[in-house]
């Protein structure tokens, strides 16, 4: 492809996307495709010699974006959002052309100096203490962009776990480092994202999941208990991970009883995790919502979630750039220059050495929208969640699981878990609304939550109008029947499960799993018994009678003909 071509095509793949975003909310939410689907339409070797871009771009339509979810779509509402937006997407495209790997300032200055820049102007924005801004005087903090939040959690646990171990060599210097690895513990809340523990897998160390309280809030005195209880026992506290928003139902730990308990220690290390959250810190209404942040070592949020960036972009900042580095540095010669005393290089932030030219989007976004367009966008968001959460509350076949702060409200039917996963099922299935589930307060529940950027009262009353009558249809069957016969998209036994997140297994491991302290982070499947799956007296029996495979599906609304038991914990409303 030559510069004409490029020029051409471009052109042609811009119109492509506008379109593409014009016309979402015409398209199936989910995709209606099986596992592999794809394989069977595409040859099993790569092509020898390249191809027509028509016939790339026809197969493009015919047999990519079928198996695509659309994570923009106006009835998408699982999950938190995935930014977009289009100055963002321009960045990208930018940041591609110039394809610069910016692992130190002399590798591309202005990329190492723009991140720096537009992390203090976030920073700033957000409210964080003076100490992570690096334009402030003295300072000895700063921000960098890593890929995600995953990445924030595992290089500021590994920041943690090197100082540490500093920290205990100086009364046993002959040590080696990896001697102290099994003392060593973290702690965090059950409604910590599961990142959490795999970093901790990754690093080696224990990790000690928390009860929160009745608000899904971990508390100072859980923790203070926590941690004596393993010093007692000879292990050292070193790390604590803090959420700001939880994936489950957007919870809020308490820092401000928290953070002295980690103050108090000679090496704990305070993270906050405000991935979803933290982006709203940029209201100024809001920011009562992260009391206690001074007391943070890092803090990371990800304006790829929240504040219309594409992926990947998390932004962490640290009040100690050295402790930080010190546990990463590697410096061979061949990376070294002459200004790295007077520069930042990022190599030294992050696991990757190579780097994207990731704060372009983000200081285009930031630029065109301004923090009063951002801050509009948020408080959007909030009141169509608050919107949604009226009309919940006015049916009184519902309830509201969650204290509806920001974007995200966790309801579900009232009665037992099968007939919240019934529902959810059927509702996924009809690829009309796409949202998902999880475990808040011992109850199955289903996350709603706001997330394209043009998100409008239309789209929430649209969103209600698809589960109030999926709702009805299921507990209509206990009415008498009707002639009426509605039309719906097959829906077996598997694919129900796939779409209703969840999992049947053996009551022996459900047992053992339960005994567990499983982390609610909205991205594992929920896991439920065989025996409860495959009772008749269970309301599952429901999905069973709409389970069908052939490929016209007409199910009634009279579900009496199904002669279905009431499950005895089940109230119908």
């Amino acid at each position: 492809m030559d510069v004409e071509e490029f020029r051409e095509r471009g052109k042609e793949m811009v119109d492509y996307i506008c379109q593409y975003m014009q016309e979402m909310g015409e398209r199936r939410v989910t995709p209606a495709v099986e596992p592999g689907y794809l394989r069977k339409l595409l040859p099993a070797e790569a092509p020898v010699k390249g191809e027509p871009w028509e016939d790339i771009m026809s197969d493009v339509d015919g047999k990519i974006m079928p198996g695509v979810t659309h994570w923009q779509h106006p009835r998408f509402h699982a999950y938190f959002p995935s930014g977009n937006s289009y100055p963002s997407i321009l960045g990208d495209m930018l940041s591609d052309a110039i394809g610069c790997i910016g692992f130190s300032w002399a590798a591309s200055p202005a990329c190492t100096e723009l991140e720096t820049i537009v992390m203090d102007w976030l920073g700033k924005a957000i409210g964080l203490p003076e100490d992570f801004i690096t334009s402030t005087p003295k300072s000895t903090g700063g921000g960098v962009i890593q890929s995600s939040a995953s990445e924030c959690v595992l290089v500021s646990m590994l920041a943690a776990r090197n100082q540490a171990i500093n920290h205990l060599k100086k009364s046993s210097p002959d040590v080696d480092d990896s001697a102290f690895l099994p003392r060593l513990v973290a702690y965090c809340s059950q409604e910590s994202h599961s990142c959490v523990e795999k970093a901790a897998m990754i690093l080696l160390v224990k990790l000690r999941i928390l009860d929160p309280d009745e608000n899904c809030s971990l508390r100072g005195e859980t923790l203070r208990k926590a941690m004596e209880e393993d010093e007692a026992a000879g292990l050292v506290p070193f790390f604590v991970s803090t959420t700001l928003g939880s994936t489950a139902c957007c919870s809020f730990d308490n820092l401000v009883e928290i953070g002295p308990i980690c103050r108090a220690k000679p090496s704990t290390w305070l993270h906050v995790d405000g991935a979803y959250a933290g982006n709203a810190f940029i209201c100024p209404e809001l920011k009562p919502l992260m009391a206690g942040i001074e007391y943070a070592d890092s803090f990371n949020t990800n304006p790829n979630k929240w504040l219309l960036v594409n992926f990947d972009c998390s932004c962490l900042w640290v009040r100690d750039r050295l402790r930080l580095t010190g546990a990463l540095v590697v410096d061979p010669l061949y990376l070294q220059h002459a200004n790295s005393d007077e520069a930042i290089d990022y190599r030294h932030w992050g696991i990757p050495l190579s780097r994207r030219f990731r704060s372009l989007k983000l200081w285009f976004v930031i630029r065109k929208y301004g923090i009063e367009g951002l801050q509009a966008y948020i408080r959007n968001h909030i009141a169509l969640a608050k919107k949604f959460e009226e009309l919940v509350k006015n049916d009184n076949r519902f309830e509201i699981v969650n204290d509806v702060r920001l974007g995200l409200v966790c309801f579900r039917l009232k009665g037992c878990d099968s007939l919240n996963r019934n529902l959810l099922a059927t509702i996924n299935a009809s690829g009309k609304l796409h949202m998902i589930p999880s475990m808040v307060k011992g109850k199955y529940i289903i996350r709603f939550c706001v997330v394209t950027e043009k998100a409008c009262e239309a789209d929430i009353v649209t969103a209600w109008k698809v589960i109030n009558e999926h709702a009805t249809d299921i507990l209509d069957s206990q009415k008498p029947a009707t002639p009426e016969v509605v039309a719906r998209p097959p829906l077996t036994r598997q694919k129900s499960r796939r779409f209703s997140f969840t999992r049947s297994v053996s009551r022996d491991i459900y047992k053992r799993t339960m005994s567990k302290s499983n982390l609610h982070d909205g991205a594992t499947p929920i896991l439920i018994p065989d025996d409860e799956t495959d009772s008749p007296e269970s309301n599952d029996g429901i999905l069973e009678a709409i389970t069908n495979e052939d490929d016209d599906v007409f199910i009634t609304k009279d579900f009496n003909d199904f002669s279905i038991k009431e499950e005895p914990k089940c109230q119908r409303v």
